[in-house]
């Protein structure tokens, strides 16, 4: 630093603090110092200054799985955040969701100096029925049921299936089949819950649920099944990509969509626009989700967040050519 402060002409104290981005440096000193760093091949240290500070300027983010279209994009959010205020992201998959798991990824993430960590937390644990995480970590938790205890961050799952489930009824169908997401799945279970709950209060019967994976080749799989129902004019399948192996299955049975059978997804893929037909579905707005996970660890760092509590994004419903009014004849 004194080698940059000495070819610079400034003192040490500006060199500092054009190095930390502090304000109170003009421009053209600003740019003298930097020039002087790329001569001299100057690196500030994070790692000393971390240990000045007390702050490592990255972000643990725990997850579960990273073989769902969600979880991908809520990751991918998340890192687009935290760059945009400074911080780097340090990402520990959980290959088994057990306590003893997640107390194990908290652990290694304290060894690897993180300020503070978001979990993704899309399933049950197998052998507790709710998730404790370690006192004294500042957390938020994604896609979770945990909102009386942490601070969760979710889509609004329950409120995009009854526009999806309403949508159908408004088309003139008499009731609305549901491809289920797994049944581990927090996502999945209210989704299918608020589809019985809105075919309900429509006074009408919920048929009988079907079950996927999330992967198109489940939705291939029910399709199959549910082409040969003859009551079944209108399906929601509870993501997109499930939605696209169930329309695959429709056209090689001969059913027509949405002329026979209407198809409704759920997240908005960008492939989506792209189905044949192109796919109505429930829009997640991941890029919120993943603001509002950065933004509320960082609260909680600077002790002026939410102590507990969820906040839901609000979904919308896409409408496109793969839903329309009842067929007279199957």
């Amino acid at each position: 630093m004194a080698d940059v402060a000495q070819l610079a002409g400034v003192s040490s104290q500006t060199v500092s603090r054009v190095s930390n981005g502090f304000p109170g440096v003009t421009e053209d000193t600003r740019r003298q110092v930097l020039a002087a760093m790329r001569e001299l091949g100057y690196r500030p240290n994070s790692a000393a200054r971390a240990l000045k500070r007390g702050e490592f300027r990255t972000l643990g983010v725990i997850t579960f799985s990273l073989s769902t279209m969600g979880n991908i994009r809520t990751l991918e959010a998340i890192a687009t955040s935290a760059a945009q205020h400074g911080y780097a992201v340090t990402l520990l998959p959980v290959a088994v969701p057990t306590q003893d798991e997640v107390n194990g990824a908290f652990s290694r993430l304290g060894e690897l100096a993180v300020d503070a960590v978001i979990v993704i937390m899309e399933i049950h644990l197998l052998d507790a029925a709710t998730v404790s995480l370690p006192p004294g970590v500042q957390v938020v938790v994604a896609d979770s049921d945990a909102g009386d205890r942490y601070t969760v961050v979710d889509t609004d799952q329950a409120g995009g299936a009854r526009d999806a489930v309403r949508h159908l009824l408004d088309l003139g169908h008499e009731t609305v089949w549901h491809l289920a997401g797994p049944e581990g799945s927090f996502a999945a279970q209210r989704r299918a819950n608020a589809w019985r709950d809105t075919l309900t209060a429509a006074g009408r019967v919920p048929p009988p649920l079907v079950r996927g994976d999330w992967s198109a080749e489940s939705g291939y799989r029910a399709g199959l099944r549910l082409a040969g129902e003859p009551d079944c004019t209108a399906v929601f399948a509870a993501n997109d990509q499930m939605a696209l192996g169930l329309l695959r299955a429709l056209h090689e049975r001969g059913l027509r969509v949405p002329g026979d059978i209407s198809v409704i997804g759920f997240d908005d893929i960008p492939e989506s626009a792209s189905f044949l037909p192109p796919l109505t579905t429930i829009h997640q707005d991941f890029a919120e989700v993943g603001r509002l996970c950065v933004e509320g660890v960082l609260s909680k760092m600077r002790q002026d967040g939410e102590e507990h509590g969820t906040t839901l994004v609000p979904t919308r419903l896409v409408r496109r050519e793969s839903t329309g009014a009842p067929g007279r004849d199957r």
